[in-house]
């Protein structure tokens, strides 16, 4: 979203954003005074009208001055004087191009920022205001008016507003300056461990902002915690600070507007909202093609997480990690050596790229760590204040959730979700205030919003290691959990189930518990097979975990789980983790002949040795080499019935992974001891013998060589 972080470029020797360079190009001096004239002329009459709640005074005098300028402009189009412009005037026109759209910049952060946004940034946007109307003196002290011939009205009038431009000085509203300071005294208070009083929370918030209800309160929280996630860390207050506004406003929120019914409407899901960009269509029709620096060198696509990485050069993220994770050590580009493998995100250009997107109306996805970046982001840097009244937030939700209104309880689930889903301590003394047994019992609800809520709450509360033990030792909330997993009223409910049995089962000791737990497989397995990408997703990761403990083995067999994983050996977004399990189910005899009696399970591990990314290959021939060690004779003659399998291991045995490497090389020895080996592959044995450096016996680190990425995403709903 464009803000008025163009303006604070001028005194903090930032960039300023992109719609700060452009300026028309290649007008005549009539078009050129037309299109100033559609500008200005826009400007006022969106503006005019607007009572702003903020910034009243500031925005009034800026419309006032926009409003000479149009006098001036239609003067010069109306006259034709405007046809026969000085080159020093043309200049200084087009510097009131910029300077016009930089007004509706600011003018338009004014109306669509929310309150306590523009409350936080008084100082800074009353700044800014005071930029522009030093900009406009300064435009008008170079301007020259005996360039262009003007009525004796037209040019009082404009003598008059660069006189007041002079002498105008900075302007600081007394009464949002009051209301200011006492924000942060609400901050202040909840730093030292107390909690304000009711009546001053009310009369700062009903009264002096105007937020009469939920809905309200809940679009300025929302509005904040974007501008933490937008800014990145480069924001004043600092995200450490607005952390804790936002953590006071959340805690208001439920004090002073209570928990009525028209909460639970609300529409929940990973949709994330989309805010009207403020670029103008003309800013949008400057543009013709995808600027250059906008694509990856290596795809030529436009970047969606552009990153630096050693030799300066920007790529994008998942583009040059899959370079650098197939064991590359240069730069695509410049072929220099690279000197480390950070990854610095390059936000500045993808602001940019944003900003682009915005004026052209192309969707752009965030990338998908971004929800990682903020939870870790938030995390490490919380504060007495935010920690104080999030304590007391929770206090007040928990309460909710034991005595209150079905539909109230419902409210109370979605603030405990959303409390949760950052911070450790958020996490920590939310179950320790007792609210894990409550939401367990909202598992069971009919009401499918408060089901929804209720499982994503305990799935936000399990990342927190201390939580764990609690969520198992619950009565009955383990069979609840998967319950929802079995039969839950929502596609997300359903999903976040299988993640929170995933968070569950890192611990060892409970991976047989939930294995055991009547259709936790089954239903893993069937969302393995039917379920959306990002169900699949959750469900293998699960099942991944589970095959870690060797007594699951049996059951997962029984379960269908064996046959969902070889059908997920086609799917890419699921490949790598499926074929890890199946790596570790294949080591026990019983596991091997199940693997080996599915009809498509060799065809699979051999199709991801072919195309899958390093890591899927890597755990690809590592089932493979189980599958013949634990299977005997019969399951080794049928992978060594494998078209093409020759040409696959060579390939691994020189350009693989390290790992890749030597489980080729052990299959190979595999295959030499095999008394039908000469017949496969007749006088190629020493293809496969010269990387045979290490003992045939098997790695007892062997569940540690499995390489798939256990990571889970708490969802930002």
């Amino acid at each position: 979203m464009a803000t008025a972080a163009i303006f604070s470029s001028l005194r903090r020797r930032r960039s300023p954003s992109l719609e700060a360079f452009l300026a028309p190009v290649d007008l005549t001096d009539v078009a050129l005074v037309q299109t100033l004239v559609s500008v200005s002329t826009e400007l006022v009459s969106c503006f005019s009208g607007k009572s702003l709640f903020f910034q009243r005074k500031n925005s009034r005098s800026l419309i006032r001055k926009i409003e000479v300028f149009v006098v001036l402009l239609e003067y010069l189009r109306d006259s034709g004087a405007g046809s026969a412009l000085s080159p020093p005037t043309i200049v200084c026109f087009k510097e009131l191009y910029l300077l016009l759209y930089r007004s509706k910049i600011l003018l338009d952060c004014c109306v669509q920022s929310s309150k306590l946004w523009l409350l936080l940034q008084n100082h800074t946007i009353s700044g800014h205001f005071h930029d522009l109307n030093q900009e406009i003196s300064t435009l008008l002290d170079v301007f020259p008016l005996d360039d262009v011939e003007l009525s004796e009205d037209v040019r009082e009038q404009i003598d008059l507003m660069h006189k007041q431009s002079r002498k105008a000085t900075l302007f600081i509203d007394k009464d949002e300056e009051d209301l200011r300071v006492s924000f942060f005294s609400f901050l202040d208070e909840f730093e030292k461990g107390k909690i304000p009083n009711m009546v001053d929370l009310r009369l700062f918030f009903v009264e002096g902002l105007g937020i009469k209800d939920a809905k309200s309160s809940r679009a300025e929280i929302e509005f904040l915690e974007e501008q933490i996630v937008n800014h990145e860390g480069d924001i004043e207050p600092t995200a450490s600070v607005l952390n804790g506004f936002v953590a006071i406003a959340r805690y208001c929120r439920f004090l002073l507007y209570g928990f009525e019914e028209n909460e639970v409407e609300l529409q929940i899901g990973n949709q994330k909202k989309l805010r009207k960009g403020l670029i103008s269509q003309e800013i949008a029709e400057t543009f013709i093609t995808i600027p250059k620096d906008f694509c990856c060198p290596i795809s030529l696509d436009l970047m969606r997480d552009p990153v630096i990485i050693s030799t300066g050069q920007t790529y994008d993220r998942s583009l040059i990690s899959r370079w650098m994770e197939e064991g590359h050590c240069t730069c695509p580009k410049t072929g220099q050596m690279l000197m480390n493998t950070r990854l610095v995100p390059n936000r500045a250009l993808r602001n940019l790229i944003v900003q682009w997107c915005t004026a052209h109306g192309i969707p752009y996805d965030p990338p998908e760590n971004t929800d990682s970046l903020v939870e870790a982001f938030a995390a490490a840097m919380p504060s007495k204040a935010a920690i104080e009244a999030n304590r007391a937030t929770a206090t007040l939700l928990i309460h909710k959730l034991a005595s209150g209104s079905q539909h109230a309880k419902t409210v109370a689930a979605r603030g405990i979700r959303l409390l949760a889903k950052t911070g450790r301590e958020n996490r920590a003394f939310i179950a320790e205030a007792g609210a894990i047994p409550h939401l367990r019992n909202l598992l069971s609800s009919t009401n499918s919003v408060a089901q929804e809520n209720s499982v994503t709450a305990i799935l936000n509360l399990s990342i927190h290691d201390k939580n764990k033990s609690q969520i198992m030792d619950e009565k009955g909330c383990l069979g609840s959990i998967v319950g929802v997993l079995r039969f839950g009223l929502t596609t997300e409910a359903r999903e976040n189930a299988a993640a929170t049995l995933f968070s569950l089962s890192a611990v060892h000791d409970y991976k047989k518990r939930i294995a055991d737990e009547e259709g936790a497989v089954e239903a893993l397995a069937g969302l393995l097979r039917a379920g959306t990408p990002r169900g699949k997703k959750d469900a293998v990761t699960a099942l991944f975990n589970l095959s870690t403990h060797t007594e699951n083995c049996l059951r997962m067999i029984e379960a269908g789980a064996v046959t969902a994983l070889v059908g997920a050996l086609g799917n890419e977004g699921v490949a790598e983790e499926a074929a890890g399990a199946l790596a570790l189910i294949v080591r026990q005899p019983i596991g091997a002949k199940a693997v080996g009696g599915e009809e498509m399970a060799v065809a699979g591990l051999i199709g991801m040795m072919r195309c899958g990314t390093p890591r899927g290959k890597e755990n690809a021939v590592a089932a493979l080499l189980e599958l013949c060690r634990s299977g005997g004779t019969v399951a080794t003659e049928k992978v060594l019935k494998a078209p093409a399998l020759w040409g696959l291991l060579q390939s691994l045995l020189f350009t693989g992974t390290k790992r890749a490497r030597r489980k080729a090389a052990s299959l190979a020895r595999v295959f030499q001891r095999c008394e039908n080996y000469s017949l496969h592959f007749g006088g190629l044995g020493a293809g496969y013998a010269f990387a045979g450096n290490s003992a045939p016996n098997r790695d007892s680190s062997f569940v540690n060589e499995v390489s798939v990425p256990v990571s889970i995403s708490v969802p930002v709903l």
